[in-house]
């Protein structure tokens, strides 16, 4: 272990100044502050971590099992559907409950509740005979919990780090998503193929469900502040709604999200563009699928920056912007395979910038006591607007190409931000150090 008070160090100096390309490098490498200064907040994100790189083995065991038993893509669609059912009612019923308890409680029964769910996967998988609609039903409930279990932790975050180091946290946080995104589907894929078995894939997401268990229980209690009074039921989703439709600036957040994954994410088209534009088989749908994640992954990587943009509103609107112009330049490449590639990966490096500012906006702007309720709406969205966006993709493609499809959906995001900057000025004047204007 090296001395911290050794020249060169955070001890004594050398006397040297740091070279360009070094001050070049602390400029844009990742600030991992968050995670040094709030232990709390390190277990939290180790314990994600953990949990989420184990969901993704039940993400592709659920894909492959259910075509194993039907043959049909059209089931494993029908997999995306009753997840989005299922966190719509975790969302409508369950989530307005998340103010009024301790958060840190909350996190821990929902993996409890995530671990059984996926033990009566494991046992439906294990069966003779493993009946179709069971798989769906779990599945909901998977994502039923899930409308709890994520709000609840992006709740935390502002508490545990402080409004400066919003930005920084939430960067650390892309890097995970990110990360397991792309490794966790590789690997349980590789586990599927190896052992012929899903039943393998859902064991382990079952264990990993302790990682995020045990950081919950280490935590210190994070009740409602005091002096405040949640609402509860009915009455706690109504005043949640309430402050949404009152906060115009909230407002924008969500709808140029919407306009993003609804017209300019052609990821339900990769299959069919595989065939038709790159000449190719089913291993490029793979690179398509890969490709956003990767561009995002090293985006957030290289995010220090973010921690002093002020005009966090417009960052929003050119990522989406970007975001368009990315899957526009992607439909227009032809048959270059490695030029579409960049630009799905350009396309995943804005979408991360988008995601940061837009989650920041909403911890700063929302009161400790709301924050819960509107994360799930928040959620709802960003799961419920890539859903819309396989329909609308589709659409487009059956009734002229696969191409137009893309090209026209990435031509309208651009249009869609420049309205919303448009219509929401709020969005647009919103600076990090001023008190957002409603």
């Amino acid at each position: 272990m090296s001395d911290p008070a050794a020249p060169g160090d955070h001890g004594k100096s050398d006397g040297r100044r740091p070279s360009r390309v070094s001050r070049q490098f602390r400029r844009f490498a990742l600030d991992i502050t968050p995670l040094r200064v709030s232990r709390d907040f390190r277990l939290l994100w180790s314990g994600v971590f953990v949990s989420e790189l184990g969901y993704q083995f039940t993400r592709v065991a659920l894909y492959i099992q259910v075509y194993a038993i039907t043959h049909s893509t059209a089931a494993i669609g029908l997999l995306g559907l009753t997840g989005l059912i299922g966190q719509t009612l975790g969302t409508l019923v369950a989530a307005p409950f998340i103010d009024a308890h301790d958060r840190r409680l909350t996190l821990a029964w929902t993996q409890v509740g995530l671990a059984l769910v996926t033990g009566g996967l494991l046992a439906t998988s294990l069966s003779t005979t493993p009946a179709l609609w069971k798989f769906y039903v779990l599945a909901a409930g998977i994502w039923f919990i899930g409308a709890i279990e994520g709000p609840a932790r992006n709740a935390m975050t502002p508490r545990l780090v402080g409004k400066d180091l919003i930005p920084s946290a939430l960067a650390l946080y892309q890097v995970l998503w990110q990360t397991v995104s792309i490794v966790g589907p590789a690997l349980a894929g590789a586990l599927i193929a190896a052992t012929r078995r899903p039943a393998w894939a859902y064991g382990i997401d079952l264990v990993s469900y302790a990682g995020l268990l045990i950081a919950a229980i280490a935590m210190k209690p994070m009740p409602p502040e005091p002096g405040v009074e949640p609402a509860t039921g009915i009455r706690a989703a109504g005043e949640g709604l309430r402050y949404l439709r009152n906060s115009r600036l909230l407002r924008s957040t969500l709808v140029i999200d919407l306009v993003a994954m609804i017209f300019g994410l052609p990821s339900a088209l990769f299959p069919a563009i595989a065939i038709t534009q790159f000449h190719r088989g089913t291993a490029v749908v793979g690179l398509l699928f890969a490709a956003p994640a990767v561009g995002a992954l090293l985006q957030a990587l290289a995010g220090g920056w973010v921690q002093r943009v002020r005009r966090q509103g417009e960052a929003v609107i050119w990522a989406v912007a970007g975001w368009g112009a990315a899957i526009t330049a992607f439909g227009v490449v032809g048959s270059h395979l490695w030029l579409a590639l960049f630009f799905l990966a350009v396309a995943g490096a804005a979408d991360v910038i988008s995601a940061i500012f837009r989650s920041t906006i909403l911890q700063v702007s929302v009161p400790d006591e709301l924050r819960g309720r509107i994360a799930g709406i928040f959620m709802l969205v960003v799961a419920g607007g890539p859903k819309l966006g396989d329909l609308e993709a589709g659409l487009v493609a059956a009734a002229f190409t696969p191409t137009i499809s893309v090209i026209s959906g990435g031509l309208a995001c651009m249009v869609g931000a420049v309205v919303v900057a448009a219509r929401y000025p709020e969005l647009r004047r919103y600076r990090a150090d001023l008190p957002p204007a409603e």
